[in-house]
């Protein structure tokens, strides 16, 4: 059997074997089989259906290194499970010295329960990786836009969002925070390529990052208020709070309100008329 003919076959092993109920998708609906759907799974990991199929059945012979980590996550795969999937891809699986988008099981366990916090998950470029339904609904689906647009520090500079609004203050802390964490990442991960060119083009489009950069600027996340401006439940005031998962190197970002409040009422009404199912894989903080 053929390399591309072999990861076919592992991927829709996978996909039987993963209940839906594993990676917070509802059970309910007349089920042919106990695991994934294509459908599911293509939106899990932020890819077409159409790709999918093409990869199951071998026609798709060139998966990218983002795929297969998308794949990974979404199928919920162990480190030898992970390895083996990038093997099959003809590719080696990323190393200590490139950023992880490795997600430890109980940090996933831990964003499956929480899930009337709006919570995203990055990794250590500040890319989006995964995020829940109630994120999505807040700040908008990340999961149809490309790379780059999936980088905090690239749309802040480059493409700012337009549903969070941050004081004079707040913009100058945010922007010194990124930055050092971006120098730091770089620090850690000198054999990283799409660090380095993420960084490079920063420089290279953003004066303002590049004056950052040159300075040496270096900040830390503080937890703040942030303004969010939905466009159906209106401005929501929340608290925005930066936590880390130790031995990781990834970041989670919370939303809260404080009970009782009109941004909790409003919160609730999101979850009602605005959820996404659970997708992996890209947006602002």
């Amino acid at each position: 059997m053929s390399g591309s003919g072999e990861l076919g076959r592992a991927l829709r092993g996978w996909r039987d074997r993963t209940a839906p109920a594993t990676v917070g998708l509802p059970v309910g609906g007349v089920r042919r089989a106990a695991g994934l759907r294509r459908e599911e799974l293509a939106q899990l990991a932020g890819l077409s259906v159409d790709y999918l199929v093409r990869l199951e059945q071998g026609r798709a012979t060139s998966p990218s290194a983002q795929v297969l980590s998308a794949l990974a996550r979404a199928l919920r795969l162990s480190a030898a499970e992970r390895e083996h999937l990038y093997l099959l891809a003809g590719q080696w699986a990323p190393g200590p010295g490139q950023v992880s988008a490795h997600i430890p099981p109980g940090v996933r366990r831990l964003l499956d329960q929480l899930d009337g916090a709006p919570l995203s998950v990055w990794d250590a470029a500040w890319n989006l990786i995964l995020w829940n339904p109630l994120w999505a609904a807040l700040i908008g689906d990340p999961s149809a836009r490309p790379g780059r647009e999936r980088n905090i520090v690239w749309l802040h500079f480059i493409d700012p969002p337009c549903r969070i609004s941050n004081t004079p203050e707040q913009e100058v802390r945010f922007r010194a925070a990124m930055v050092g964490d971006l120098r730091a990442a770089a620090a850690r991960y000198p054999a990283d390529a799409g660090l380095r060119a993420l960084i490079k083009d920063l420089r290279d489009a953003s004066t303002a990052f590049a004056d950052l950069w040159d300075a040496g600027v270096v900040g830390v996340h503080e937890a703040v208020t942030k303004t969010v401006h939905h466009p159906t439940v209106g401005v929501l005031t929340l608290d925005c709070d930066v936590l880390t998962a130790p031995g990781a190197d990834l970041r989670i970002v919370a939303y809260t309100a404080a009970p009782g409040s009109d941004a909790a009422d409003r919160l609730r009404l999101l979850t009602v008329i605005g959820t996404e199912a659970m997708t992996e894989d890209g947006t602002p903080r």
